[in-house]
């Protein structure tokens, strides 16, 4: 080790004498005391399995950085789990804690002026709560993605956690039974880690190893496998050569590595999440990119090449074998910027120099795509001027198109409770708005309306559209989420009323009120404008501070 690192302090100061004080009654020695302070975040938990394994992952790798001449940290942050601290809130924690978890990690990080991360990423918000840190502190950082959960069997079939999603929306409607639910919970999870499908986590992992922040080829990967293992020993040791380096998230984050990060989004037909997570990773990095225009200028560019669960018939543990994200990106080298750089010190196209596709089956060549057009599409209109985002399956038509009446709510559980009374018919338009990350406040989760929906035998008989989030593994018809502006910054979805026609058109990518301008105008005067639910604490701090969806909805500065 050759550098000035900036955790050793000048010898005979205060600060100096404090620290070794602390440190070495920790057991640290003065010779340690001159090498590398490497933090280890652990976004462990057990509140959720997601992270349940974390703990064991951060043992292995601070004897790692510790075999490789560093010393590491172990700091936490909160670890919120979309299916558990869901519930309080109107759901507002999740979306928020990406947020607090940047800002745990800046105030251990920078406050004890470590040298380099290692972050341990798990489910959905972890992986863009890290890069956000990495970008906003520019110090030497390597995201670690700490694997999927395997799946289990049910009555022959294979089950995960979407399987119960959808038949937990069904109960309602009598399409399952309490029971079988039951019984489809307690197999569908057999062991630690994220959602086994292309979900929001799965997803974010794709895009940690896209935009050049995590080892090439370790996307994804499941929880605990020799593979993961593997990745987890040579991202410590190479965390340990960044700081060295001096190799910085800034010089990784740039402009190119947005544009591979997208291209690979549209490739697999990744969680519409990623969009907003992408956007909130370049406001923290400075980067001046708009990553909603990036979806719409490579969305007639670029090919789908697999169909993984729930986009398609494919297991995630086929996309793995099949060489996952490094492998997609290979497929799509013609398209990649191979000039970005990543955390290996290497380009793009260095990385992909003698990669081949294991499974050309499950990851297609360009040639034999499933096809073009975007399952990831954004949508502008009259009803959302600055966007709104439609998932799409591999399979479903690029023209589907509904015109039909408004059904208005303002509470998920309404819109449920609506749904189970047979309320919503076929050829509503139901708008659940108020839910954005200012609305809720955090931005509610509308995938429970999506679900029973499915449940009840609607889909794609109605629409839904809405200004809050849902989960990546949502594909349900016209569903489209995160309009913009949302309800409470104003945006014409707060201005609906009951009956008021909308109409949709994916091919043309619209979605508009057909109400005059000037009627919707005089409704403002009346329009209940979400600026108190009253929450207080943190939820209160972020209504106050969070910025739109279109900047990620990270918190002003």
């Amino acid at each position: 080790m050759s550098r000035n690192y900036r955790s050793v302090l000048k010898p005979g100061t205060p600060s100096w004498a404090w620290r070794r004080a602390l440190w070495r009654a920790q057991g640290l020695t003065d010779e340690d005391l001159q090498k590398p302070k490497i933090a280890v975040v652990n976004s462990s938990s057990q509140i959720a399995i997601c992270f349940s394994h974390l703990d064991e992952v951060s043992v292995r790798v601070q004897e790692a950085i510790r075999a490789a001449g560093a010393i590491p940290f172990e700091v936490r942050t909160t670890a919120p789990s979309d299916f558990i601290t869901s519930q309080g809130g109107r759901g507002g924690y999740i979306l928020s804690a990406r947020d607090l978890i940047v800002n745990d990690i800046e105030a251990q990080v920078e406050g004890a002026m470590l040298d380099g991360m290692i972050c341990l990423a798990s489910c959905d918000k972890t992986p863009p709560a890290h890069i956000m840190a990495a970008g906003r502190l520019n110090i030497p950082t390597l995201v670690l993605c700490c694997g999927y959960q395997p799946s289990g069997v049910y009555r022959g079939q294979h089950c995960d956690i979407e399987d119960v999603f959808t038949a937990a929306g069904g109960i309602r409607s009598g399409k399952y039974t309490i029971e079988e639910v039951k019984e489809m919970s307690e197999v569908a999870i057999q062991g630690p880690g994220v959602c086994p499908g292309l979900g929001t986590a799965n997803t974010m992992h794709a895009v940690c190893e896209s935009l050049g922040m995590s080892l090439p080829g370790s996307t994804p990967v499941m929880a605990l496998s020799r593979a993961m293992w593997d990745y987890a020993r040579a991202a410590a040791e190479r965390i340990v050569e960044m700081v060295e380096q001096d190799l910085k998230p800034r010089s990784i984050l740039t402009p190119a590595a947005f544009e591979n990060a997208v291209m690979t989004m549209l490739c697999i037909s990744g969680s519409m999440n990623s969009a907003k997570h992408m956007a909130a990773i370049a406001q923290e990095s400075g980067v001046d990119v708009d990553v909603y225009g990036l979806f719409e200028k490579f969305a007639d560019k670029i090919p789908l090449l697999t169909a993984v669960r729930p986009n398609g018939e494919h297991t995630i543990e086929q996309f793995e074998a099949a060489g996952g994200t490094r492998a997609v990106m290979k497929q799509l080298e013609t398209f990649m910027r191979k000039d970005a750089l990543t955390v290996t010190g290497k380009t793009v196209g260095e990385n992909l120099a003698g990669i081949t596709v294991a499974d050309e089956d499950i990851i297609r060549p360009v040639k034999r795509a499933y096809g073009m057009g975007p399952t990831l599409v954004m949508m502008k209109g009259s009803l959302a001027p600055e966007g709104g985002i439609i998932k799409l399956s591999v399979t479903e038509k690029r023209d589907l198109q509904m015109r039909g009446p408004a059904i208005v709510f303002e509470q998920a559980q309404d819109a449920l409770d609506a749904i189970g009374r047979g309320d919503v018919k076929p050829g509503h338009v139901v708008i659940l708005r108020g839910v954005g990350p200012r609305g809720t406040p955090g931005m509610g989760m509308a995938s429970a309306v999506v679900f029973a929906v499915l449940g009840a035998d609607l889909t794609g008989k109605v629409a839904i559209v809405t200004d809050g989030q849902l989960s990546g593994l949502t594909n349900v018809g016209i569903t489209m989420a995160e309009a913009q502006p949302e309800a409470a910054n104003g945006g014409p979805i707060g201005l609906v009323e009951n009956g008021d026609m909308i109409a949709i058109v994916v091919a043309k990518r619209t979605v508009d009120i057909e109400v005059a301008a000037d009627v919707l105008e005089a409704r403002r005067s009346k329009v209940h404008t979400w600026q108190s639910t009253n929450e207080n604490g943190w939820l209160a701090i972020y209504r106050r501070l969070v910025l739109p969806m279109r900047q990620g909805s990270v918190l002003m500065k």
